[in-house]
């Protein structure tokens, strides 16, 4: 029987089914304390998109941040989706990519440097909007999404192109995770004494990696069908032939 899914839980080190929640808001400083982080960026979805984490990342670390912009921080996404309301002028920059499966993707942001000493966040120094226009060749059909984010970093050390890469960059991540959390439901694992947790992490990953390689869309899809199917897996890998026993004479 599948059991819902609680995120942000680990099992309990009895290996029985109770979890413990985990912040994972206070856990993300503690991640970052062993690297050396000082000048790099540091992305992150709204989750993360917490005050006092700015100020660790800037002030404690010398690093930088672009954040994801959500309804968890209402004031300062009303002041950001308010002013580019009453923006009308072109995107500052914009690229179109072909996605796979006969989808065009068009990709658009709007930066600014006008709310830095307005909105009531750490140490922002810019603030964007990023369009993502998809159409369908085939039929035809065109989906449009919206999203805001922040960045501690300047004009001059970030152009609009700049941020458009580095926020695509985390999306990208985020699609693995959600695939390691979702389909190999990774927080429920009691594999957790020496270098098991992170061999078995190298090992989904790979999976993926395989997966990945071979098809665009619908990764999940294609991992709930193969899995516990070894023969499944081995058809698909084009490995049959290989694996076979010689008929005896």
């Amino acid at each position: 029987m599948l059991r819902p899914k609680k995120v942000g839980t680990l099992p309990v080190g009895d290996g029985s089914d109770e979890v413990k929640q985990t912040n994972e808001i206070t856990f993300a400083p503690k991640s970052l304390d062993t690297l050396p982080i000082e000048n790099k960026d540091i992305t992150s979805d709204a989750l993360h998109t917490q005050t006092e984490f700015a100020r660790y990342l800037v002030e404690q670390r010398k690093a930088h941040y672009y954040f994801s912009v959500k309804g968890n921080q209402p004031t300062l996404l009303d002041d950001i989706t308010t002013y580019f309301s009453n923006d009308s002028r072109l995107a500052d920059y914009e690229d179109k990519v072909s996605v796979g499966h006969g989808r065009i993707e068009i990709r658009r942001i709007w930066v600014t440097s006008e709310l830095s000493e307005y909105v009531l966040f750490p140490h922002v120094a810019q603030v964007y909007r990023i369009e993502r226009e998809i159409t369908d060749k085939k039929s035809g059909k065109t989906s449009l999404a919206t999203a805001y984010g922040v960045t501690s970093r300047t004009k001059k050390d970030a152009d609009p192109k700049t941020i458009l890469y580095k926020v695509r960059g985390h999306w990208s991540i985020e699609v693995s995770h959600y695939i390691i959390d979702w389909v190999f439901d990774e927080d429920r694992s009691t594999i957790r004494t020496g270098y098991g947790p992170e061999n078995m992490t190298r090992l989904r990953r790979f999976a993926i990696g395989l997966i990945k390689s071979k098809v665009e869309k619908g990764i999940s899809k294609k991992m709930r069908q193969l899995n516990k199917n070894t023969r499944a897996v081995l058809d698909y890998l084009k490995i049959t032939k290989n694996t076979r026993r010689p008929c005896a004479a």
